[in-house]
C-alpha cells in the first residue's frame, strides 16, 4: 500500500503542477483612471439571456431592461442597439432614467416588407428620444448580401430627410466594406467601421495594433470624415479562428489594451458587446461569448489591476477522480513502484479529461443538440476510461510488475505426485467431419495417464456420413487399448445446444472420475495433458484448470496466421494476468473440471450459449478457485472463413450479455461470493465487450453530427471528449505491440496481423451486444472449421449486402469520407476540427481493418509462398501431436 500512496501522491503532485502552470495571471492596461466618469465609451446592448432568441420572437421585460441598464450604468453612458422591437423600443426611454444615450437601429433582413416596417419603427423610436443621438440603418448587411449597395443608399437617403436634425446617420459595416464602397461613404453623416480581428484570423498580440491600422487606413482614404469605431471586440472562448485564439485572459488583454489606446487617441468606439449572447449559434462556438459580461451580468475580468484565470475547482476535482481511480486500479495486489507511478499518471491524465468534461456545461453555454453531444460524450469517456486504465495496468504490470506466481509450470519428466485420480474427457460433436474427428480421438488414445475415459457425444447429427465413422473408430481405439476407453453416445434429438447434449450424456460418466475434462472435436491434444495439469486438483479449493486454445492449421495462409496470432494474445496476455486475480475466463476446450464442484453448483446451464465461461463464473461464485497454463497442450482448426470467425466472435460477446445479465448482482460491492479482484477483472472484462458496442454507436452518431458540422455549423465535440479517443487508441496499439512482442514473442508484421485480426470484429462483437440486451436465447451458431464450410456446388446467387464485410465496409468508407470532409472543409484551420478529424479517422480503422480481412481471405494464391510463423511460442511446447 506505501508504494500505491507514494505512486499517487507523485502522480498528483505533478497533476496539481500542471493546472497550477495552466493558470493565468495577465496585467493589461487600467481602463479607468481618477476623475474619469466612465471607464467604456459605449456597449453593444442585447439584453437577451439563455433560453431566450429574438429569432424565435422573444419579447425582453421591462424590468429585465431596466435592472440591466442600472448595471451598465456604471460603466458606460452610451449603448448601440441593433433592432427596434422585441423590448429594445422601451430602451431610450429606460436609458434616461439612467443619464444614458443610445444609438438606435433598423435591422435590415432584405425581405422588403419587414425592412420598411423596421425603419419606420426606429424611425419612430429615434425622433421621440431626445436621448438618441445617432441611428444605423442596417448591421453589416452588405457583408452579408442581404441588401444591395442601391437599395442601403435608398434606405439612407429617407431616413436622413425624415430624421430629427440633431441625430446623424450611418450603416455598421466591416471596415474592408467601407473601402470597397466609397459611394455610401458620402451617403451617411460618419463612417460606422466594425474592427473585429479575431474574424480575420489575426494572432491575439497583435490584434489591437491590426485594429488600429485598419482605422489609420480608413482615416487616409477618407481623410476628415468621421470615424466611429462601431464595433471592437474579442471572445473569451470558443474554436480558433485560423492564427486567432480565445481565453478569459486573451480578451481582458485585447479590449483593455484598445480601450488605453482609444483613450489615448480620443477616438469613439463601440465594445461589442455588453452581455455575452448565448442565441447566437449562427456565429459558431464563439458567438456566445463576445460579453464584457457572461449571459448571468458578471463582469468576466476586471478593468484594473491583475486578472487572473485560475482552474482551482476542476483541478481540485481531476485530482479527486485521480487519485480515486489510482487506488481503485491498484490495490487488487502490491505493484512495483514503477508500476504504480506509470498507472498512476495515466489514471490522474484521464481523470483531468473527465474532470473538464463534466466541468463543460458549468463553464459553456449549452442547447439541445450540444447537450446531447456533452451527455452522449460524458457516457462514452467512463467506460473508455477504465478500459485504457485496463490497458495501462496490463502493460505497467507485464512490463514493470512482478512475474507471474501462480501459473502452473510444467516439470520436464511430469510432477512428482502420486495424486493421479481417474479423468473423464467429454468431446461433444455435431456434424463433424469424420477424419477430423478421428484425429482428435487418437491423440486422446495416445495420453500418457493410467486411469481415464473419453466419452464421444455426437448430438443432434442424423446423417450416418458424420456419426458412423466416428461410432467404429472408437471401437477400433477400445480394441487397441484392449479395454473400454471410448464410449460413443449418440444423441440424435437433443435440446439445449452443446451444453444440452453434454448434460444428457453426463449420465455415462464413470463414476470413479473425479476430474472431468472438456475439449472440442476438433482438438488434438499433447500426450502430457493430463499428467501435467490434473495434479492441480491435489488442492481442494481447485475445481477448474484451462489450458489455451491454440491451433494446428495457422500456417495454411496468411489469413489464418492473422487470426492465430489474435487468439495467441488473450491466452499468452490476458489470461496470465487474470490467473493471477484468479479470475480467468473458462474455455470449453482444453478444461478440467473437479467433478464433484461441478454437480454442486448445478452443472452445465442451457440458459447461455457460453455455457463452459458460465460455469466458470459459478464456481468462483461458490468459493473455489481456478488456476491456469499458457503451455499448449491442444491443437484445434481455424475458423474456415471470416464469416465463420465473426459467427464465433459473435457466440462469445453475445454470451457475455447473457452472463452479465444472469451475474449482474455477483459484481455489486456488497455481494461477498467474489472478491474485489474478481470483480474487477470480470467487470472490466464486460466492458471490453460493452465498448466495442458503444464505439459503434458513436460512430454512427459521428456520421450524423459531422454533416451537421460542416454544412449547419453544429459545435464541434469538445477536445475533452475527442482526445481520450485519440489517446485510447495510442495506448492499445502500445499494449498491442509491446505486450505480443513481450508476452508472446511475436515479430512486428505478426502483431499487425493480430491487430487488424481484432479490431475487424468491432461491428460483430457491437451488434451481439445490441442483440444480447435486447433479446434472450438466441440459438447456438456453430463455428465452421475442418472444411465443414458449405462446399461450392452448393453455393446460390448472392446479393452484394450478403457480404461478410458489406456493412463495415459501408461504416468505414464513410467515416473516413467523414473525417476527409472534416479536413477540407476546415479553411480556418480550426482545432478542435482538425482533433475531430482525426478521431473520425480513427473509427474508420476497425469497419476498414474488416474489409482487409475479406481481401486476405479471398486472395490467399497471392500470398502462398510468404513464410509464416503461425505458432504462439510465448510458451511453447515440443509435444505437438503427430
Amino acid at each position: 500500500m506505501v508504494r500505491i500512496l507514494l505512486a499517487a501522491v507523485l502522480a498528483a503532485a505533478l497533476h496539481f503542477g500542471i493546472w497550477l502552470n495552466a493558470n493565468v495571471r495577465v496585467l493589461p492596461p487600467d481602463v479607468t483612471e481618477k476623475g474619469m466618469e466612465m471607464p467604456i465609451n459605449s456597449l453593444s446592448f442585447s439584453p437577451f439571456k439563455p433560453g431566450e432568441d429574438p429569432v424565435e420572437g422573444f419579447v425582453v421585460p421591462v424590468e429585465r431592461i431596466d435592472q440591466d441598464l442600472t448595471l451598465l450604468s456604471k460603466y458606460t453612458r452610451n449603448i448601440r442597439l441593433y433592432s427596434s422591437r422585441l423590448g429594445l423600443e422601451k430602451v431610450p426611454e429606460l436609458a434616461r432614467a439612467h443619464g444614458m444615450y443610445v444609438t438606435t437601429a433598423a435591422w435590415l433582413s432584405g425581405e422588403v416588407p419587414e425592412d420598411r416596417a423596421e425603419i419606420e419603427r426606429a424611425l419612430k423610436l429615434t425622433n421621440n428620444n431626445w436621448n438618441v443621438r445617432s441611428l444605423y440603418i442596417g448591421n453589416e448587411s452588405l457583408l452579408r448580401a442581404e441588401v444591395t449597395i442601391e437599395q442601403l443608399i435608398t434606405y439612407l437617403r429617407e431616413v436622413r430627410g425624415r430624421v430629427r436634425s440633431d441625430v446623424q446617420v450611418s450603416t455598421g459595416e466591416t471596415w474592408d466594406v467601407w473601402l470597397k464602397y466609397p459611394q455610401l461613404v458620402s451617403e451617411t453623416d460618419f463612417i460606422a467601421a466594425h474592427l473585429l480581428p479575431y474574424w480575420e484570423g489575426v494572432p491575439w498580440e497583435e490584434a489591437v495594433k491590426v485594429a488600429y491600422e485598419r482605422l489609420d487606413m480608413l482615416r487616409k482614404t477618407y481623410p476628415g470624415k468621421r470615424i466611429v469605431v462601431a464595433e471592437f471586440g474579442w471572445p473569451s472562448q470558443g474554436y480558433n479562428f485560423k492564427a486567432a485564439t480565445t481565453g478569459k485572459h486573451v480578451q481582458a488583454e485585447i479590449i483593455r489594451g484598445f480601450i488605453r489606446e482609444a483613450k489615448r487617441r480620443g477616438i469613439e468606439y463601440n465594445i461589442i458587446e455588453a452581455f455575452d449572447q448565448p442565441w447566437k449559434v449562427n456565429e459558431g462556438s464563439v458567438g456566445a461569448y463576445w460579453g464584457v459580461f457572461d449571459s448571468e451580468r458578471r463582469l468576466k475580468f476586471p478593468l484594473e489591476g491583475e486578472f487572473k484565470v485560475e482552474y482551482t475547482s476542476i483541478a481540485f476535482g481531476a485530482l479527486a477522480i485521480g487519485a480515486l481511480l489510482t487506488v481503485i486500479g491498484l490495490r487488487r495486489r502490491r505493484p512495483t513502484l514503477a508500476h504504480a507511478i506509470i498507472y498512476a499518471l495515466a489514471a490522474n491524465g484521464f481523470a483531468a479529461g473527465i474532470a473538464m468534461a463534466i466541468a463543460y456545461p458549468f463553464g459553456n453555454y449549452i442547447n439541445f443538440g450540444t447537450g446531447v453531444m456533452w451527455a452522449t460524450g460524458v457516457i462514452m469517456v467512463i467506460p473508455l476510461t477504465i478500459m485504457t486504465l485496463a490497458k495501462v495496468n496490463e502493460i505497467s504490470e507485464v512490463l514493470l510488475g512482478h512475474a507471474p506466481k501462480r501459473l502452473i509450470v510444467a516439470e520436464p519428466d511430469g510432477p512428482k505426485t502420486d495424486y493421479k485420480p481417474m479423468v473423464s474427457i467429454h468431446v461433444p460433436g455435431y456434424k463433424e467431419q469424420p477424419e477430423m474427428m478421428k484425429y482428435t480421438l487418437d491423440t486422446c488414445a495416445a495420453l500418457e495417464y493410467p486411469d481415464f475415459e473419453v466419452l464421444v457425444i455426437m448430438n443432434n447429427t442424423t446423417d450416418e456420413y458424420y456419426w458412423r465413422p466416428v461410432a467404429d473408430h472408437c471401437a477400433v481405439l477400445n480394441e487397441r487399448l484392449g479395454k473400454e476407453v471410448f464410449k460413443f453416445i449418440y444423441l440424435p434429438k437433443v435440446k439445449g445446444f452443446k451444453a444440452g447434449a453434454m448434460t444428457m450424456a453426463y449420465g455415462f460418466t464413470d463414476p470413479r472420475a473425479e476430474v472431468l475434462a472438456v475439449i472440442d472435436a476438433d482438438y488434438a491434444v499433447d500426450r502430457h495433458w493430463l499428467r501435467d495439469m490434473v495434479p492441480a486438483f491435489a488442492d481442494p479449493k481447485i475445481a477448474l484448470v484451462q489450458a489455451p486454445q491454440d491451433h494446428r492449421d495457422g500456417e495454411e495462409s496468411l489469413f489464418k496466421t492473422m487470426m492465430n496470432w489474435e487468439y495467441a494474445g488473450f491466452f499468452d496476455i490476458g489470461m496470465v494476468q487474470r490467473n493471477e486475480d484468479n479470475a480467468i475466463v473458462a474455455h470449453g476446450t482444453m478444461l478440467m473440471l473437479r467433478r464433484s464442484s461441478f454437480e454442486e453448483v448445478g452443472g452445465w446451464s442451457s440458459d447461455t450459449i457460453v455455457e463452459d465461461t458460465e460455469l466458470g463464473l459459478r464456481l468462483f461464485e461458490a468459493g473455489y478457485d481456478a488456476t491456469y497454463t499458457n503451455r499448449r497442450y491442444g491443437w484445434g482448426l481455424l475458423p474456415d472463413t471470416f464469416k465463420a470467425f465473426k459467427t464465433q466472435r459473435h457466440r462469445w460477446a453475445y454470451g457475455a450479455i447473457q452472463i452479465i445479465k444472469h451475474h449482474w448482482r455477483h459484481m455489486l460491492p456488497k455481494s461477498k461470493t467474489l472478491t474485489s479482484a474478481q470483480k474487477a477483472q470480470f467487470v472490466s472484462g464486460w466492458i471490453f465487450w460493452l465498448s466495442d458496442a458503444l464505439g459503434v454507436a458513436v460512430a454512427m452518431l459521428n456520421l450524423v453530427w459531422v454533416p451537421m458540422i460542416v454544412f449547419v455549423g453544429m459545435v464541434l465535440p469538445m477536445m475533452s471528449l475527442t482526445i481520450p479517443i485519440l489517446t485510447s487508441f495510442v495506448i492499445n496499439v502500445l499494449h498491442c505491440v509491446l505486450l505480443y512482442r513481450t508476452r508472446v514473442k511475436a515479430a512486428l508484421p505478426e502483431i499487425l496481423g493480430a491487430a487488424i485480426a481484432a479490431m475487424s470484429l468491432q461491428l460483430t462483437v457491437g451488434n451481439a451486444v445490441y442483440t444480447g440486451l435486447v433479446k434472450d436465447n438466441l440459438a447456438f451458431a456453430r463455428t465452421e472449421k475442418g472444411g465443414n464450410t458449405a462446399k461450392p456446388n452448393q453455393a446460390v446467387k448472392k446479393k452484394m449486402t450478403d457480404s461478410p464485410v458489406f456493412w463495415e465496409t459501408v461504416l468505414g468508407v464513410a467515416l473516413l469520407a467523414s473525417a476527409t470532409l472534416l479536413w477540407v472543409m476546415n479553411p480556418l484551420n480550426i482545432t478542435e476540427q482538425d482533433i475531430f478529424a482525426a478521431t473520425v479517422a480513427v473509427q474508420a480503422i476497425p469497419f476498414l481493418s474488416a474489409r482487409v480481412m475479406r481481401w486476405v481471405e479471398k486472395n490467399k494464391d497471392r500470398f502462398k509462398g510468404i513464410p509464416v510463423r503461425a505458432g504462439s511460442p510465448g510458451s511453447s511446447t515440443t509435444h505437438r501431436p503427430v
